[in-house]
């Protein structure tokens, strides 16, 4: 087994020694400014070190209040704790020797705090986003709290944003270095914006580093350099002679300087939270604290763990719970110099490790895990949860989230964590009626297990406050044949629409904490999972759209002849092919799939099998009560509608 870099050492021997206590004190100001008020508070915190209230509102009738401001942090890089931020020790530090810098920050509280559960759902902001107050959220007394962590995302208003210094050279020279971007046009055009490289600015356009290849096959690096006279960089626009073609993938490369310390953003997620929890200036004090992150937010919170950020500076823990959505099995790439965590990176999310538990990598010859490795003191308890997508993701390969490393057997599930597949859907469900991408293309996946989310979030706070297991996990395995390799998935034949078993993976992104990158560049294995004979994915949550089915509902769906490449897919995308409503139209059309009144009787029929089948779910825990009738009425009318369309 190979170790850890000099670095990496030096960092576990650190975490392992005597923390070293800090205390800040500031004094308290109260003012008004501009019809808003502004306050700073004393924080009892080697961490938050102030705090701005710019405005504090009530939300309507509902007995919440909303305040909106930012946090100031100051963080020590050579504590043991904050040794694994990359460029930390690179970023300048104020008279104390300590790293300042501060976050945007929301929260949504009862205004009585009588209200209140004492559980706080950090919603991890995506690409800046903010969350609202939901039913769900104020009819049980949660607080919300958002805090930016992601320096790249625009300053515009309403954004959350984390500032974060850049790092220097020792002597305070910049610090240079070549960044990398790629896209994929799905029309041709002759320039393109590089927004996902918008904090990167070139300070050499025509410089020796300035590259642009052009790959046929989006998810391998290699691919064919253009000629320098055939292409121009001028600032962040980059225009191609003739144009950049639909469905080929570029990569464009140059020189920059001034990286932001990307890391500081899991160090603001982590201080913040424990200020929340545990600081006598908190606004809004709670003992247990969730994180909710979705897609991009789910693949940070995975890193999140992986680092070890899940222990404050006082060795506490920080989150009680964590529900990473739609990451597979990614992790951010932020804790690095030049990271982009605003780029969608669909073929370059996973690096080793992949489970959470160590397994040992036949490539790199490492052995550990997200959660077991020296870094990780607090384990909190974890929901996976994946659409279909993220298993016929090129980058995201959830089904190595719990295989071995190299997807030939099913790894052990930690008790502290449960992985859930939402069958037959895509990343994010599309809207109903369904449109297509194109013309004589398949519909765009409608199916939403939104519904399980909410009542995996209630499961949550009774695992952790009560101690009442969740709903069991329900994934696919490789020991009963529901996970495959791609080219084993047994997918029906169906008119116009090409066979998924040619679908392939990406490769493994750089582990920025091994040497060797730990395999970076090494094709991923694709393992999906197994279908029935209408093409529905046998294992996971069965929402009733499938098990009580009107169509084919998949996770994966071909890039469309007018928008390049046909022979690959759209990352993250899926499909919905209705079946036909009668016998004669499906054979007419050749479709091997039984038609809708050879399935079901009436529509009655058919919706006393979707409340039968909704009724299982509330009985396993994955679905509420309450939700039985909504899915009733969402099955009728997609029944008027599939039975009103015309095949």
């Amino acid at each position: 087994m190979k170790r850890h870099s000099e670095w990496t050492l030096a960092t576990t021997r650190a975490l392992t020694a005597e923390p070293m206590p800090k205390v800040f004190t500031t004094t308290i100001t109260r003012f008004l400014m501009a019809s808003l008020w502004l306050a700073a508070f004393s924080i009892a915190s080697a961490k938050v070190v102030r705090v701005e209230i710019t405005e504090r509102s009530d939300l309507g009738a509902t007995g919440y209040e909303q305040i909106v401001g930012r946090l100031h942090f100051e963080i020590d890089p050579a504590h043991p704790r904050n040794r694994i931020i990359a460029d930390a020790d690179l970023a300048p530090t104020n008279p104390a020797g300590r790293v300042a810098f501060s976050s945007d920050l929301r929260i949504l509280k009862p205004k009585d705090a009588g209200r209140s559960n004492g559980a706080a759902w950090v919603e991890i902001p995506n690409r800046g986003g903010k969350s609202g107050l939901s039913t769900f959220a104020s009819k049980h007394g949660f607080t919300i709290m958002q805090v930016g962590w992601e320096f790249d995302v625009p300053a515009q208003a309403g954004k959350i944003r984390i500032q974060v210094p850049a790092a220097k050279q020792k002597d305070g020279k910049p610090v240079r270095g070549v960044v990398r971007a790629t896209f994929t046009p799905e029309k041709r055009v002759e320039q393109l914006k590089l927004g996902d490289l918008a904090e990167y600015p070139p300070v050499d356009a025509a410089g020796p580093d300035s590259r642009l290849i052009v790959r046929t096959a989006t998810a391998f690096p290699n691919g064919k350099e253009l000629p320098r006279s055939q292409w121009r960089l001028e600032g962040l626009r980059v225009t191609l002679d003739g144009g950049f073609e639909a469905g080929k993938t570029y990569e464009i490369s140059y020189l920059a300087e001034n990286p932001p310390v990307a890391g500081l953003g899991l160090a603001a997620i982590r201080d913040a939270v424990a200020w929340l929890k545990h600081d006598s200036g908190s606004l809004a004090p709670v003992r247990h604290a969730y994180a909710f992150g979705s897609s991009q937010c789910g693949r940070l919170l995975r890193e999140f763990v992986y680092l070890g950020f899940n222990t404050d500076e006082k060795e506490r823990l920080v989150m009680d719970g964590v529900m990473a959505h739609v990451a597979g099995a990614g992790r951010l790439d932020i804790n690095r110099r030049w990271s982009v965590p605003r780029g969608v990176a669909a073929y370059e999310t996973a690096s080793y490790p992949f489970t959470d538990t160590a397994q040992t990598d036949p490539v790199s010859g490492i052995s550990e895990g997200v959660q077991e490795n020296p870094r990780v003191t607090h384990k909190p308890k974890i929901f996976y949860i994946n659409t279909a997508s993220e298993y016929w993701s090129a980058g995201r390969v959830a089904g190595l989230s719990h295989t071995n490393a190299d997807g030939t057997k099913d790894a052990p599930m930690p008790d502290n964590v449960r992985s859930y597949l939402f069958a037959g859907t895509q990343h994010g469900a599309a809207p109903f009626p369904p449109k297509a991408q194109a013309k004589m293309v398949v519909f765009a996946n409608p199916v939403s297990a939104s519904p399980v989310v909410l009542a995996l979030r209630l499961a949550m706070h009774r695992w952790v406050t009560e101690g009442t297991p969740p709903p069991p996990s329900a994934y696919p395995k490789l020991s009963d044949g529901t996970l495959v390799p791609v080219s084993k998935v047994s997918f029906p034949a169906l008119p116009g629409v090409q066979s998924p078993r040619s679908g392939t993976a990406g490769v493994r992104l750089r582990n920025p904490l091994w040497p060797d990158g730990a395999g970076a560049g090494t094709e991923l294995p694709l393992l999906v999972p197994q279908v029935d004979a209408d093409g529905n994915d046998l294992a996971g949550i069965r929402m009733p759209d499938v098990s009580v089915p009107l169509a084919t509902c998949t996770g994966w769906m071909f890039r469309p002849a007018s928008m390049g490449a046909p022979h690959e897919m759209l990352p993250l995308r899926g499909s919905w092919i209705p079946f036909a409503v009668t016998r004669a139209q499906r054979e007419r059309l050749g479709d091997p799939r039984p038609a809708l009144d050879e399935r079901y009787a009436s529509k009655d029929a058919y919706l006393a099998r979707v409340s039968e089948a909704a009724q299982q779910l509330i009985q396993q825990g994955y679905l509420q009560a309450e939700d039985l009738d909504p899915l009733r009425k969402q099955a009728g009318a997609r029944w008027d509608w599939v039975t009103g369309r015309k095949p």
